[in-house]
């Protein structure tokens, strides 16, 4: 049997101590870039969270822009139906004036008339008297000349009658349009208006690291171009007929026409928070805009229209 020396027993002991120490530096090793990746991933995280926080922030603040733009509107026309309201009150009472007016000419022309057919009358029963018959005659005559004059008058003042009647029929359809305008800016400013809930559960957004920065579909780009200004009232010559759209019938007309939107321009140049507006009126309209390409047929009957 051979004998072990201190060699034979070292060099084992001196192996098992390296692979410690090797074994040791490995693992330090492996920690270092586990707890390197552990910060990257919530660095990673909470930039994603601060991210989302300032794209909340910004939202806000357009929101209560577009409430502070929806506010001044619906006062403008508050006071732009005042204004209607006041006028059309106004003409109502000048309309009543004439009519009072018209009617007491009307009623001096009968009497005018039943002493003009006494005279003559009597005229007639006392034909002996030359003297009466020429102060009747005389009388007659300046009747007659009263007659003619309350005749003259009584058609100028029908027709200020008839053009005041159609003022103030005027000023009472201003005043309907004007309370419907104000009807539907505070439909849109209640309808506009985002809510926002704080996250119950922090792992939602921080579970795969995916948090996005991407605007969503119902995000606010802006204020809609299609807006209707509260003092154009659209007439019937300013209209296109909207129908001429592939996919726009007389209902969805009818709705866009409610929403202020008249033109193929309007259509044209509706951004994405437009269309978003447009689909939730339509109940889920949103996918048949884009497919059948309402704005782009919106822009070549634009175009074509301002060719002719």
């Amino acid at each position: 049997m051979p004998e072990i020396t201190v060699i034979d027993i070292a060099l084992p002991a001196l192996t098992a101590v390296i692979g410690v120490i090797i074994g040791w530096a490995m693992r330090g090793r492996r920690s270092s870039q586990e707890k390197a990746a552990i910060n990257a991933g919530w660095q990673e995280q909470v930039e994603a969270q601060r991210t989302e926080h300032q794209r909340l922030l910004n939202q806000s603040k357009g929101l209560m822009d577009r409430i502070s733009q929806f506010q001044a509107s619906n006062r403008d026309a508050k006071n732009r139906a005042k204004e209607l309201a006041a006028a059309a009150q106004k003409a109502s009472a000048r309309r009543d004036e004439l009519q009072r007016e018209i009617k007491d000419i009307r009623s001096n022309l009968e009497t005018v008339v039943s002493q003009r057919d006494q005279l003559q009358t009597e005229i007639a029963a006392h034909g002996d008297s030359r003297n009466a018959v020429e102060q009747k005659d005389e009388k007659i005559f300046q009747l007659s000349r009263d007659l003619e004059n309350w005749q003259n008058r009584l058609p100028p003042l029908i027709e200020r009658y008839k053009v005041r009647n159609e003022e103030a029929e005027q000023l009472e359809a201003d005043l309907a349009r004007a309370r419907l305008r104000i009807k539907e800016l505070e439909n849109d400013s209640v309808d506009d208006q985002t809510r926002i809930e704080p996250v119950r559960d922090s792992e939602i957004l921080t579970d795969g690291r995916d948090a996005s920065n991407d605007p969503s579909d119902n995000e606010i780009n802006g204020q809609p171009r299609s807006a209707k200004n509260p003092d154009d009232d659209h007439p019937r010559t300013l209209r296109d007929n909207l129908k001429k759209i592939k996919g726009v019938g007389p209902a969805i007309e009818k709705t866009l026409n409610e929403m202020g939107i008249f033109r193929f321009q309007q259509i044209a140049d509706m951004s994405e928070y437009d269309i978003d507006r447009v689909a939730q009126r339509l109940k889920g309209f949103h996918s048949r805009i884009y497919r059948e390409n309402w704005i782009g047929q919106a822009r070549e009957l634009s175009d074509r229209k301002s060719n002719v």
